[in-house]
């Protein structure tokens, strides 16, 4: 439906997409499979292994956390392991991959707190995303990190803010013991 113009801009736009997300990234991140050129495909695979290694903050945390930033989190752990693949389309506008590139660099930031110690290792914003309008309102807060850090990691969350409408699951326990709450199809006849 596209045509062939069509789809080659397409293709062209999120190439370059890619690249300038992998170009920003570059200093906060090591970028996997770049060229001789530093230049990469469609995708940016973003290597977090080291850090996890440092830190204890996973691939996985990094996603999470990028919930509070109002982002679905990346492909991971594919086509490696502890990594993250970034897949801009066409259809991101400049100004909302500036806004990714920003969680991102944020993020970076949190991790290092964690390798200063300015942030627990167990219990800072990483491992307590996402973090859901009930938690942040409850009561009680029982985390080391304040309720600022964790619902408004950047000023701009302040105007326009995503909730996460389910806190941290266990994605392994979950994968194990799956279960099907579904009607039963004799019950739609």
């Amino acid at each position: 439906m596209m045509g062939a113009q069509g789809l080659t801009d397409a293709t062209e736009t999120a190439i370059l997409a890619a690249n300038y997300i992998a170009k920003r990234l570059a200093p906060h991140y090591p970028v996997l499979y770049s060229g001789h050129d530093g230049l990469v495909a469609h995708e940016c695979i973003l290597d977090l292994r080291a850090l996890t290694d440092a830190t204890g903050i996973s691939n996985e945390d990094v996603a999470k956390r990028l919930m509070d930033f109002g982002f679905h989190a990346p492909t991971m752990s594919f086509p490696v392991p502890g990594t993250l693949m970034i897949e801009p389309t066409e259809s991101e506008s400049k100004a909302e991959i500036d806004r990714f590139i920003e969680a991102m660099i944020v993020i970076r930031e949190e991790i290092a707190k964690v390798a200063g110690g300015e942030f627990d290792r167990t219990d800072n914003p990483l491992k307590g995303a996402p973090h859901t309008a009930q938690v942040l309102t409850a009561d009680e807060w029982g985390h080391k990190y304040s309720r600022e850090v964790a619902a408004y990691p950047v000023p701009a969350l302040r105007k326009q803010k995503y909730w996460p409408p389910v806190g941290r699951a266990d994605n392994v326990y979950g994968d194990r013991n799956l279960f099907c709450a579904c009607v039963p199809v004799s019950e739609y006849e």
